[in-house]
């Protein structure tokens, strides 16, 4: 079966970095867009930042700059790397793998990992 596993998330003080890891299982890695998602307590699931099979990326506006997705097909993992983090960026952050493209609520998911931004 499919398996999306994250790790990597924590508590970071304001203006720190984290890296964000998710292994996938299951599935033929290099043909699924990946992305980044994350819900904070009473809000929406909202994308982060993707990355097609070709490697193009694109970025919610609040953390351009900030933050960097990244693939390796021979490891099937997706990172996002998470700099001069803000506390509203605390959110649980989930993995998310769908066939060809990003579909909104499609594909399969992870199970989350807790990030907290805060001093």
């Amino acid at each position: 079966q499919v398996q999306l596993v994250e790790s990597g998330g924590g508590l970071v003080q304001p203006g720190g970095s984290l890296r964000l890891s998710c292994s996938a299982s299951g599935i033929i890695f290099s043909l699924y867009a990946m992305g980044w998602y994350r819900q904070a307590p009473g809000k929406q699931r909202d994308l982060v930042a993707g990355i097609t099979s070709g490697g193009t990326t694109n970025y919610a506006d609040s953390v351009k700059g900030r933050f960097t997705i990244s693939r390796d097909n021979a490891k099937n993992t997706v990172y996002l790397q998470m700099n001069s983090l803000k506390p509203e960026d605390t959110a649980v952050y989930y993995c998310n793998a769908d066939f060809g493209r990003l579909r909104p609520g499609k594909g399969y998911w992870g199970q989350g990992t807790q990030v907290t931004v805060s001093s």
